[in-house]
């Protein structure tokens, strides 16, 4: 399983992204934060809904400097199917990622051998391809898609601010800590 601090492995896979299908290399994204969001199987009931939430909000993630990118077992001709007959999935725009092989889901420490599908797990990758936050649950359990956007922008302003930290369920303009010292204030 990859933990915090450990940098992912070279991953190149196919995707079904902006209405094609094309082979993608995680490393191509060195520089901007990645948030990959794995989940069990194309046409099922959960997955959708945490899908959506997530392409309704895309732009949000951009705009703090993430790529999302989805990745299940099945392959990129699924996804597309699935994109062509979903209204939720319809709203799909950032990469799903195919592992049909399930050496990706396996690598992450994600993959349920005896069903061979993923379980629902969310990486929060930094710019220099190390893993800074995840979650990890049983497949019946959906995400907060939000959840993960406050994580990323608490994670981007540790990595910018010099030595200051975040309390829980902090979000911008709230205050932050200096570990050894009080409260440092709304930054």
């Amino acid at each position: 399983m990859l933990g915090i601090g450990k940098t992912i492995p070279e991953i190149e896979t196919d995707a079904y992204y902006q209405d094609d299908i094309d082979s993608i290399t995680l490393s191509d994204y060195r520089g901007q934060w990645l948030v990959l969001l794995f989940y069990p199987a194309d046409f099922t009931f959960v997955c959708p809904t945490e899908l959506e939430e997530a392409a309704l909000l895309e732009e949000e993630f951009i705009a703090e400097g993430a790529r999302v990118m989805s990745i299940s077992t099945d392959t990129a001709f699924v996804h597309k199917a699935w994109h062509d007959t979903s209204e939720a999935i319809s709203k799909v725009k950032f990469p799903m990622l195919a592992d049909p092989t399930r050496k990706i889901c396996e690598s992450f420490g994600t993959l349920i051998p005896e069903e061979g599908v993923s379980r629902r797990a969310s990486y929060i990758i930094d710019p220099d391809g190390k893993v800074v936050a995840f979650e990890m649950h049983d497949n019946s359990i959906g995400r907060n898609i939000r959840e993960i956007l406050r994580k990323l922008k608490a994670s981007r302003f540790v990595r910018e601010s010099d030595g200051l930290v975040c309390p829980a369920s902090w979000e911008p303009g709230k205050d932050t800590l200096k570990p050894g010292l009080d409260l440092v204030g709304k930054i």
